[in-house]
């Protein structure tokens, strides 16, 4: 069984008194894709924001290969951020650049490249999510589908060690939801990356994960395989469960 890379302890997290994280321990393995599951509202993505320190708990800590990024400032937080990339839900991109700068963005915040290196990467990023020659279309030239997936090629533009998908398939049509769906597996194994994967869609999960972790007030009400998930006898994982079969 692999180390930790993340270890999540007692995090809390609320807004204007309104407690959303309430006690949040999770270990994430190396190498794993652990999928983070919970209905509209429950802190998914504010859990994403706390891995990623664009946001700090109230209480708790977040340990990445065994150090506490929860005091670092924005400067120490510089390298941790480097080793991390993210698809945002609606991917996120700067309208006001094309496809390729898009890409090209976290290259050149983290690192001095030459030019013609960036343009490598870039071809290289997009190429794997399977856009081919799109570096100087505009985000309004692209369909939904093809957004998320520069936003995909940007989340790994610097070769980052572990990715967070924010929703990755909110808003597709099947076909695009299953493209997207291939990729998250195909890239945890051609990177060997650590993949964090927060969704509401039940499928979806089961098809891109190794573990899930289920999010209900506040806290995880289980973790385990797919195998263990299915057969679990917990209340909230049968709800759950339920309400996405009624959906």
């Amino acid at each position: 069984m692999q180390a930790p890379i993340i270890e999540i302890r007692d995090l809390h997290k609320s807004y204007e008194g309104l407690q959303v994280l309430a006690g949040v321990d999770l270990d994430i393995r190396r190498g794993e894709t652990i999928t983070i599951l919970g209905g509209s509202g429950t802190g998914k993505s504010v859990l994403l924001k706390l891995i990623s320190g664009l946001e700090k708990p109230e209480k708790g800590r977040i340990k990445i290969d065994k150090r506490d990024i929860i005091p670092l400032d924005e400067d120490e937080l510089v390298p941790i951020r480097r080793r991390i990339g993210m698809l945002f839900q609606g991917a996120a991109l700067f309208d006001s650049l094309s496809a390729g700068e898009n890409v090209a963005y976290p290259i050149r915040e983290h690192f001095r490249l030459a030019e013609k290196e960036i343009q490598r990467i870039v071809r290289e990023k997009l190429r794997l999510v399977g856009l081919d020659g799109v570096e100087e279309k505009m985000p309004a030239e692209l369909s939904g589908g093809m957004k998320k997936r520069v936003g995909l090629a940007r989340a790994i533009a610097i070769d980052p060690e572990i990715i967070l998908y924010d929703e990755p398939t909110t808003g597709l049509d099947p076909a695009n939801t299953q493209r997207i769906n291939q990729l998250i597996v195909e890239l945890q194994r051609i990177l060997k990356v650590t993949s964090i994967v927060v969704t509401h869609d039940l499928d979806s999960a089961y098809q891109v994960t190794d573990r899930l972790a289920l999010l209900h007030q506040g806290r995880i009400a289980m973790k385990g395989t797919k195998k263990e998930f299915k057969a679990s006898a917990i209340r909230e994982v049968q709800d759950f469960i339920a309400k996405k079969i009624v959906e």
